[in-house]
């Protein structure tokens, strides 16, 4: 079963719901794709066969849109995205900074329905 991500950061107390994004098998393992899901920029990654996550594809350090470029990696049994502007890395579960504690990538919730792959905004 697919890793659900959970969610990290600030959120609004609006009404979340699941939005369609994409086939769990139209991402690459270990690498990015960027997605625009209800006006927002988000960055999926699938890792292994299953594990999904989706993070803002905003860079924290610089609100630039690139960390659905970043590199994946892990840190012990936590998977990981660095920054590809300033290599910080990041929890992708979490959106914890290893680095700068003062930062956070903000997460989103994941899942897998019949082979397709929903986030929740």
């Amino acid at each position: 079963m697919p890793r659900t991500s959970h969610a990290h950061g600030a959120r609004t107390a609006h009404t979340t719901r699941w939005f369609p994004v994409c086939k769990l098998r139209d991402l690459e393992d270990s690498w990015g794709e960027a997605a625009l899901i209800n006006g927002q920029q988000v960055a999926l990654f699938r890792v292994g066969e299953n594990d999904v996550f989706a993070v803002s594809h905003a860079d924290p350090a610089t609100a630039s849109h690139v960390m659905a470029r970043g590199v994946v990696g892990s840190r012990g049994n936590t998977y990981t995205i660095a920054s590809p502007l300033h290599k910080e890395v990041y929890s992708l579960a979490t959106g914890e900074c290893f680095g700068r504690p003062e930062l956070s990538l903000d997460t989103f919730p994941v899942r897998v329905v019949a082979g397709g792959i929903e986030v929740e905004l």
